[in-house]
């Protein structure tokens, strides 16, 4: 039975990171909208993930800095002391998490069922939230929607960029086929090597291609940029200079992008840009690029079985890879393969 009938006048958000994932409640969080337009909705969100929240219509987004400790909570309860929401969507299941719902009033705080919850968080939430039987990442934060009593379940995003964004992308592209590559996760292990996208970029170049990368200033994904470009010096290499926003009209620009598990992928997927994604560590049924979950390249399924000796269907459906090198059980014809399949398909 849906918690509401009638349009709530307050919902509360809670999803602190990661882009990916903020990336993915944008969707939930726009279904909501369609249903019920002038509900007002407050998100709680960290300082790097506002930046993409920035411009969103119908929500007001409160930042919640971790690393200030204890003041950083009591400063967000300062913030909200005057709210009463009908609903806190307490989205994020992490600890430091659940430790900021403790100073939101709510009637409701809908969190994960223990299916999906992990770090106590059913110790926080008085609504739980049934897990769907789709495994994606998404289709969990759709189920919050849902329980409010979300009829339009369909996923769609709408998220904007100022004009000097589009001028900015607009001057990196080129006018006739643009691929993007993000090379790099932050975290190292999601990280395919050098010598396969050069391989890859190779290719496409010798289709005429242009290609850029992209990605965030982390030193990381500088070094394997870098690394890149000595292979491929035709790339135009242009990660860590831009923001999130000049990023996002990059990537709704472009023709096709390529990338590992990381948020950029997730924000191609939301602008409708098809993205290649290169998996191994987590099952890409899961946390792989929504609308474009076919044009994955998986190492995922080998990489698991070597590592349980069981089959995919008899593990808990999150389990993750913990070979540091599973990413290169993925080879570059695998990509290039796939790079052919998704011009076929768009007719690049």
């Amino acid at each position: 039975m849906p918690l509401f009938r009638t349009p709530p006048a307050s919902l509360c958000i809670l999803r602190l990171s990661a882009i990916g994932d903020v990336c993915n409640t944008i969707a939930a969080v726009q279904c909501i909208q369609r249903q019920w337009p002038d509900t007002q909705i407050t998100w709680i969100t960290s300082k790097l993930e506002s930046h993409l929240l920035q411009g969103l219509p119908g929500i007001d987004v409160v930042i919640f800095d971790k690393k200030k400790g204890i003041k950083g909570y009591t400063e967000l309860w300062k913030t909200l002391k005057n709210h009463h929401f009908d609903a806190l969507l307490h989205m994020q299941y992490a600890l430091r998490a659940s430790i900021a719902t403790l100073g939101i009033k709510a009637k409701y705080k809908l969190g994960f069922d223990k299916e999906r919850s992990q770090d106590f968080q059913t110790w926080f939430t008085n609504v739980k939230v049934p897990s769907p039987k789709a495994p994606h990442v998404l289709d969990g934060l759709l189920a919050f929607a849902k329980t409010l009593g979300v009829q339009d379940l369909t996923p769609t995003w709408s998220i904007p960029y100022s004009a000097d964004d589009l001028d900015w992308a607009t001057n990196i592209l080129s006018t006739g086929k643009n691929l993007i590559v993000v090379p790099a996760a932050s975290k190292a292990y999601k990280n395919w090597h050098a010598q396969g996208y050069s391989a890859v970029i190779s290719h496409a170049k010798q289709q005429g291609w242009n290609i850029i990368l992209a990605g965030s200033p982390a030193q990381i994904e500088i070094d394997l940029a870098n690394e890149i470009e000595k292979n491929c010096p035709f790339v135009n290499n242009m990660v860590g200079k831009s923001s999130i926003k000049q990023l996002l009209a990059l990537l709704d620009k472009a023709d096709l992008v390529i990338a590992p598990d990381t948020g950029p992928t997730h924000m191609a997927n939301a602008m409708s840009t098809p993205v290649i994604g290169l998996y191994a560590h987590h099952n890409p049924l899961r946390t792989g690029p929504y609308n474009y979950r076919h044009y994955v390249v998986s190492a995922y399924e080998q990489a698991i079985q070597k590592e349980h000796q069981l089959p995919i269907q008899q593990l808990p459906w999150r389990t993750r890879v913990k070979d540091p090198e599973a990413m290169n059980l993925i080879h570059s014809d695998d990509v290039i393969s796939m790079f052919e399949q998704v011009c076929s398909d768009i007719k690049c």
